[in-house]
């Protein structure tokens, strides 16, 4: 593993270093007495710092400031070239991977990388030789790659790197533990929802510093920046917005409870209630696959909605609705500056779920509320969640979060 002093958490100038790093990353370049004032330290010091992490490759001299009159200052700002950070986003069948400099932009993204996921420690091994593979058939150096955050579906403990969904259970050692050891870099376990929030938040773009994401795959999640911090509750296992008990439905949820809202929210619910309206007869485009396999996948029920195919663009609407319902109580306790619907099942269904959003919301939100919320589709699409993830790892390291 590359030791740098990104990896020092009790130096005192270590942590003033990052300190300036992070005042970049956050505002840009500056001068030396702006960073000075910014870090609490004298002049002197300011320097001797900034001139350690230019020797070290972490910043470089950007000029002179654009101020006019009297001496301009020199400002300093990130090398983008110091090393990269890799994110990778783990689905049930693929995996897809994204690739940033220094400065948290994205230079690199591969696309649904086939790969099963399981709970088990050879999994992990596949996973790592898999990314280290196709990271270097891209033309990176590995030994440049300075920190690897993993995103994966279902609970997840940050902090601890244990994932709830799949805890290795022939191993002690958690997920995060063996791509380290295989990887030789440091390496962050994230939700998917959290770490599609972060990459909207941080590489989306954003000015507003109070959002929801709603992760709307598979499973339905969420993700929560709160006054400009990524919120994870008392245990990391915050955003758990599928497991709402709003419905009453009678239906089993995965969680083991009946009437969550994941069980009409989610791809595994649009799976479930198109077959269910297939196996009645009703007419669709889906009716032949139906019949000759006995279900029909999400893959097929995305190829219907751009068909236009009316059986699953109502089913889309309905899940619109109650995804409203939801919301309208969501923007109620947070007020947000923004809600933000992402997730596989968002991008491939549009306006066909946006719009069923916007008017429950509108029917059911306290206008008082929901004024000055925004409601939105994901801007970053299939890449939130990887380069979510390289954002955290890099965050993690410079003890941003």
């Amino acid at each position: 593993m590359r030791e740098t002093f990104l990896e020092r958490k009790d130096n005192k100038n270590s942590i003033l270093k990052k300190n300036i790093l992070y005042l970049c990353i956050e505002h840009g370049e500056h001068s030396i007495a702006a960073i000075s004032e910014a870090i609490g330290a004298s002049v002197p010091t300011a320097t001797k710092l900034i001139g350690e992490l230019i020797d070290e490759g972490f910043m470089a001299d950007m000029g002179k400031s654009g101020t006019s009159g009297g001496r301009r200052p020199s400002i300093y700002g990130l090398n983008p070239e110091v090393g990269y950070f890799l994110g990778i986003n783990v689905g049930l069948q693929h995996v897809s991977a994204a690739v940033t400099d220094f400065k948290g932009g994205l230079i690199s993204y591969l696309d649904e990388i086939p790969f099963e996921l399981k709970a088990t420690k050879e999994c992990a091994h596949e996973a790592a030789a898999l990314i280290r593979e196709r990271v270097e058939q891209s033309g990176f150096d590995w030994n440049k790659i300075m920190g690897l955050g993993v995103s994966l579906p279902g609970r997840v403990n940050p902090v601890t790197g244990y994932s709830n969904n799949y805890p290795l259970i022939d191993s002690n050692r958690t997920i995060s533990h063996l791509l380290e050891e295989d990887l030789g870099v440091h390496v962050v376990l994230e939700n998917d929802s959290r770490a599609m929030t972060y990459g909207e938040y941080l590489g989306g773009g954003l000015k507003e510093k109070n959002m929801l994401f709603v992760n709307v795959s598979w499973g339905l999640g969420m993700g929560m920046i709160l006054s400009g911090h990524l919120y994870y509750g008392t245990s990391g296992y915050s955003g758990e917005f599928g497991h709402f008990p709003l419905l009453d439905n009678g239906q089993m949820c995965r969680c083991g409870k009946i009437g969550c809202l994941e069980t009409e929210v989610s791809g595994s619910a649009l799976v479930r209630m198109i077959g269910e309206q297939l196996n009645q007869g009703r007419p669709s485009s889906l009716s032949s696959i139906y019949r000759s396999t006995g279900t029909v996948s999400l893959e097929d029920i995305f190829r219907a909605i751009k068909q236009e195919d009316i059986l699953a663009i109502e089913t889309v609407e309905k899940m619109g609705t109650n995804l409203g319902k939801g919301l309208a109580g969501l923007i109620n306790i947070f007020n947000p500056e923004l809600v933000m619907i992402g997730g596989k099942v968002a991008v491939a269904s549009g306006d066909f779920l946006l719009l069923p959003i916007r008017s429950a919301v509108k029917r059911h939100v306290l206008n008082i509320a929901h004024q000055d919320t925004s409601l939105k589709m994901t801007q970053l699409k299939e890449k939130a969640a990887p380069f979510g993830a390289a954002l955290l790892v890099r965050g993690r390291m410079l003890g941003i979060l």
